[in-house]
């Protein structure tokens, strides 16, 4: 029997003169790199609010599993506070989600900004029902300012409807599909497979991506979703980059052939190469959102259906 997808509520789109709140529910991070992104958002027309352990250091985290969940949950009980910057991802999301009060977020629906480790706090806010935003953080805006990735994160807070357009790519695997959108980093999601933050068994079109990992290493990943259902379950694949990743392995296969491999047996469409993961031209994501994606000959279209 198909499962119900339950797409999420899309928190109001900012307004000048907003609260951005900046916490930093993982790794440390170095002070300037908040304080740069604080001035990007004041530029921007918003108001920058630091959380009170933003900058903090405990053994290498950014304070303790108590200050950096009292954190997010105070931005999310702030009603003055309409979107939710964490600083870095690294490691150390998964320490909160046992204590994170899911009823705040859903009653308190506001924008949540990241990717890479903040990829399992997408997975909580999946499972409080609320559309989050897979995308860069404070270094990138700290460091690049308003370039294109930044606009076009700035545009979907604001309320543009996410499109994408791309060129073909060689291991393309074309068709189309409709369903909703998520995804992240691998390693993180594989992580939450079987627990209630399993977000991989609720995504219909995924998007992966990741950093530093072995071809094997994902390869194995990937047999995972094989023997747990979800390749044969979902309706489309879109593969950001695979960063710093042993390429090609012992077999002579880089990590896309590898993917393809795995792939391909499931006749569902497969974009490569999209613009997403820890490269400088991260573009921003929608999780939870009705999405289409198009896998033709000349290019890729990846959109969000609004209805």
């Amino acid at each position: 029997m198909e499962q119900t997808v339950k797409y999420g509520a899309i928190p109001s789109p900012l307004k000048p003169g907003d609260k951005i709140a900046i916490v930093s529910p993982a790794s440390r991070i170095y002070p300037h790199l908040i304080d740069g992104a604080a001035r990007i958002i004041e530029e921007r027309g918003y108001v920058p609010v630091l959380a009170e352990h933003c900058k903090d250091c405990v053994q290498g985290y950014a304070g303790t599993v108590e200050h950096r969940l009292a954190d997010l949950h105070k931005a999310f009980a702030n009603p003055e506070i309409k979107a939710i910057l964490c600083s870095r991802g690294g490691y150390g999301v998964v320490h909160l989600l046992e204590h994170l009060n899911l009823n705040l977020i859903a009653d308190n629906p506001k924008w949540l900004i990241g990717f890479s480790d903040i990829s399992a706090l997408h997975a909580a806010m999946h499972r409080a029902g609320v559309v989050s935003v897979h995308a860069s953080m404070a270094k990138h805006l700290a460091e690049k300012g308003i370039d294109q990735v930044a606009e076009t994160l700035f545009g979907i807070l604001e309320g543009r409807s996410m499109h994408y357009s791309l060129p073909a790519h060689p291991l393309n695997i074309e068709g189309s599909a409709c369903g909703m959108l998520a995804g992240g980093n691998m390693a993180v999601l594989c992580g939450l497979i079987g627990t209630p933050f399993d977000l991989l068994a609720r995504s219909e079109i995924l998007f992966i991506e990741d950093i530093g990992e072995p071809i094997y290493k994902i390869e194995r990943m990937l047999y995972n979703l094989r023997l747990n259902g979800t390749l044969s379950r979902i309706k489309g694949l879109v593969v950001g980059r695979f960063t710093e990743c042993q390429s090609p392995d012992g077999t002579g296969e880089t990590m896309e052939q590898m993917i393809h491999r795995m792939v391909k047996p499931y006749g569902i469409p497969v974009a490569f190469d999209f613009p997403c993961g820890h490269i400088d031209t991260n573009m921003p994501l929608l999780e939870g959102i009705k999405v289409s994606l198009e896998v033709t000959a000349s290019g890729v279209t990846l959109r969000q259906i609004t209805e």
